[in-house]
């Protein structure tokens, strides 16, 4: 089949159009990638605690970003590349416990030994009734925003608008919580109490 004229200008146009539209997608890729790349690595290494794996990851995640261009906003790359990154590390952290799950089963009774010596489990008790006496110990306010944190485990963000008080209080409270705490257990550890 022939082309005429203004078919081949057309297709000209059109292949022109999608040139320019892969172009720029290409550059507000780049852009993001220059941007973000170290804040999502950092991120990531942050959760995880090991530098190559928090590589691999950003990698992943810049390609499920590229893959999904079309679908992110303009203005919003950011938030989805974080989004992205922090899914992986859920994903990571599933993989990790069924990991973890299979490795005790395969060990099967070795583990069992220590959770039936009963000297074991009469310390494992007795430090755990001790932990709750020294949070007991706190002061009303450091303890309600210590269980808040560690228990419920809610952002100081979240602690400091349900209780009314600044992050810094929030902050501040924790801090101390847990400087009494570490000091009241190592020193019935260091009396062997």
């Amino acid at each position: 089949m022939k082309m005429t004229g203004r078919r081949v200008s057309d297709f000209l146009t059109n292949t022109g159009q999608m040139e320019n539209a892969t172009l720029q997608k290409e550059m507000v890729f780049q852009k993001t990638y220059e941007q973000c790349a170290t804040q999502v690595r950092n991120f990531l290494y942050y959760k995880i605690g090991n530098y190559e794996k928090a590589c691999d990851m950003t990698q992943e995640s810049f390609e499920r970003y590229w893959i999904n261009f079309h679908k992110v906003n303009e203005g919003k790359e950011k938030n989805y590349l974080f989004t992205i990154a922090y899914r992986l590390f859920l994903d990571d952290v599933d993989r990790q416990k069924v990991r973890v799950k299979y490795n005790s089963r395969a060990r099967g009774n070795q583990d069992q030994g220590m959770d039936s010596n009963p000297e074991y489990l009469y310390r494992q008790e007795e430090m755990k009734e001790r932990l709750e006496d020294a949070i007991a110990d706190l002061p009303d306010q450091r303890r309600t925003i210590f269980l808040m944190s560690r228990i419920d485990k809610m952002k100081n963000r979240e602690i400091a608008e349900l209780l009314s008080i600044s992050i810094k209080t929030v902050e501040k409270n924790i801090s101390q919580a847990l400087k009494q705490l570490k000091t009241t257990l190592s020193e019935l550890v260091s009396l062997n109490i």
